[in-house]
């Protein structure tokens, strides 16, 4: 894949960044306000993206209709797709997006310690720092976020962190995305079997679910994948950053959610601990490592 100019770089990247706060309100919307059930929005999701990106194959047509992507990444977009919906029942918008991309980025910087990167003072206290901010977020209280559904959101960030990871090494965007979408098939299909007794459906969130995966999902991840190539792990961390605050405007507007004092507080910890982590590593030069690449995963 040729590299893209700076100007489409940046472009591409905010439209993937407005993919992902759009799958948080949209997810919270379908669940909050129409009857549409976890599983349900999960499997609709994933066939519409499926769709779309084998659309969008077949309209590029000769060699390009070849599907990538592999069955360890389809797992990990299948874990995170799932786990996303099931807290979503309960979490608000922001509060759902600030754990899950708080944990995306814990997730890379575990990933890159053991990859060989060693934290130096200022990183140390901004990992504790955004450590802290997740564990004031989930300690009881009354404003505190229903914990089962917290820990599903942790694990979703989790599995988006190495679907992340994986997805630096990948050629064909559009055809690796296709691919790990594609997997992900049966196994919604099977989570629909196991959670069949609370299947629940109806026109609007359905809707909902589509446009999550058709536009949210499909083609907001296939933007992703074909920039995670011009990025570094440090500057593909980084912008994500932006998700959690965007989400959270989402849900103001859209669904009048309020801002409390215990999200204000985390949020500034999180983000603040994350983001000194990322500007020392840029300072220090740890990123310029990250472009050490394999082969692609997909």
């Amino acid at each position: 894949m040729q590299p893209v100019t700076n100007r489409s770089l940046v472009l591409l990247t905010s439209l993937a960044m407005l993919g992902f706060a759009a799958n948080s309100v949209l997810c919270r919307m379908a669940l909050d306000s129409t009857h549409i059930d976890a599983a349900s929005f999960t499997a609709i999701r994933l066939a519409a993206a499926a769709l779309v990106l084998w659309l969008l194959l077949r309209l590029r047509g000769g060699a390009s209709l070849r599907v990538a992507g592999n069955w360890i990444s389809a797992v990990a977009l299948f874990v995170y797709a799932a786990a996303f919906s099931l807290a979503y029942r309960e979490l608000s918008t922001g509060t759902g997006a600030l754990l899950l991309f708080g944990a995306v980025q814990l997730t890379m910087m575990v990933i890159a310690f053991a990859r060989g990167e060693r934290l130096d003072a200022l990183q140390a206290t901004g990992y504790a720092l955004a450590i802290g901010g997740v564990a004031f977020l989930l300690l009881p209280g009354v404003t505190a976020p229903a914990l089962k559904e917290a820990l599903m959101m942790l694990v979703a960030g989790m599995a988006w962190g190495i679907y992340t990871l994986r997805g630096q090494g990948s050629g064909d965007a559009t055809a690796t995305t296709a691919g790990n979408f594609m997997r992900t098939l049966p196994l919604a299909a099977a989570m629909m079997l196991m959670m069949h007794a609370g299947i629940r459906l109806d026109a609007r969130g359905v809707a909902l679910a589509i446009a999550s995966g058709a536009i949210a999902s499909g083609i907001g991840y296939a933007l992703w994948y074909s920039v995670l190539p011009q990025l570094s792990a440090t500057r593909s961390a980084t912008v994500q950053l932006s998700v959690p605050l965007l989400a959270a405007a989402g849900g103001i507007a859209l669904m009048a959610e309020p801002i409390t004092p215990r999200l204000s507080i985390a949020a500034l910890a999180i983000l603040g601990g994350i983001g000194c982590v990322l500007r020392q590593r840029r300072s220090n030069g740890i990123g310029r490592h990250s472009r050490r690449r394999g082969p692609s995963r997909g």
